[in-house]
């Protein structure tokens, strides 16, 4: 009787990054619905009460600036664009998630596909926005393929090894 060990380091770090990006789609999709229904005047009230609270810094730092910039832009324009996206880019990593989660090899090559789709849009808006946070987030998606691509190739030679 051949009795395999519990799952390997790589594929606890593969599992704990499904679960973050899990948590990553839900929180989109949570914050989608949420853009639908607050207003822009409540946005810009909470953003208000942020800066007065130096919770990012000074008023008139970086940090606080592209806050203030990011949401200024949010508020006067048509939500119509951050709510679709975030909803879609929600629903679409909870797909992945839950197919790679069932080890459903045809989602691996989706979901390289996908994120990388993501990683090449996060750096275009970050250098178009100047954003501090989406280079960090593309950074984060770029590992997740290395995770997935490698997990990938395991379960693949798993699936065609001889005696199985």
């Amino acid at each position: 009787m051949i009795t395999r060990a519990g799952p390997s380091w790589t594929e606890r770090l593969f599992r704990i990054a499904l679960l973050v990006k899990g948590i990553d789609g839900a929180a989109e999709l949570i914050g989608a619905v949420i853009l639908l229904v607050v207003s822009g005047a409540a946005v810009h009230g909470i953003v208000g009460e942020v800066l007065a609270r130096d919770l990012l810094g000074p008023p008139n730092g970086t940090l606080a600036s592209h806050f203030v910039a990011g949401t200024g832009e949010f508020v006067s324009g048509d939500r119509s664009f951050p709510v679709l996206y975030l909803a879609l880019h929600g629903v679409v990593k909870l797909a992945l998630v839950v197919a790679l989660l069932r080890k459903w090899l045809p989602a691996y090559p989706v979901a390289v596909l996908v994120l990388g789709a993501f990683v090449v849009y996060e750096v275009l808006r970050a250098i178009h926005t100047g954003s501090l946070v989406l280079p960090f987030l593309a950074a984060l998606d770029v590992a997740i393929i290395v995770m997935v691509i490698r997990e990938y190739a395991v379960l693949r030679r798993e699936r065609l090894s001889p005696g199985r």
